[in-house]
């Protein structure tokens, strides 16, 4: 049997906009996904409940403009407590300027609006490795 990816879902900072973060949660739990959800935090908290949670995937969430300091502080932590191996993928209303000086700073994935739930799902499996344990969600169907 396979152990199941465990994702932490974060939105970043005091970003209100909850329900995409609430939408991906609920569908890679669906997936077979193990999440922890933990709503608004600064990235030390969400290091910290990463570390305790033994997470394998950190998604963070945010529409608030705050991505290009506090997502790549959250891969910065990360590191600094010794969890290189955790994949760190973000979603919300990135403009695409953006997106390559994300990736440099460690983050995996960018989701923007409009990404299909079975893509954010296949994108985690196979950043984990597992995208077999998910067959029926892996096709090039993105909607």
């Amino acid at each position: 049997m396979k152990k199941s990816i465990r994702v932490l879902i974060a939105r970043l900072g005091m970003d209100a906009h909850w329900r995409g973060s609430i939408v991906v949660a609920r569908a890679l739990r669906d997936a077979g996904m193990e999440v922890i959800y933990i709503s608004n935090q600064m990235p030390e908290n969400i290091v910290q409940t990463a570390l305790q949670e033994d997470v394998d995937v950190v998604g963070l969430s945010t529409l608030s403009g705050n991505h290009m300091i506090l997502a790549p502080e959250v891969v910065r932590l990360l590191r600094e407590k010794g969890m290189d191996g955790t994949a760190v993928v973000l979603g919300g209303a990135i403009p695409p300027t953006d997106v390559p000086k994300l990736k440099a700073a460690g983050i995996k994935e960018i989701f923007g609006p409009g990404t299909s739930l079975e893509k954010i799902i296949r994108v985690i499996s196979e950043l984990n490795g597992t995208s077999s344990l998910y067959p029926d969600l892996t096709s090039d169907n993105e909607g």
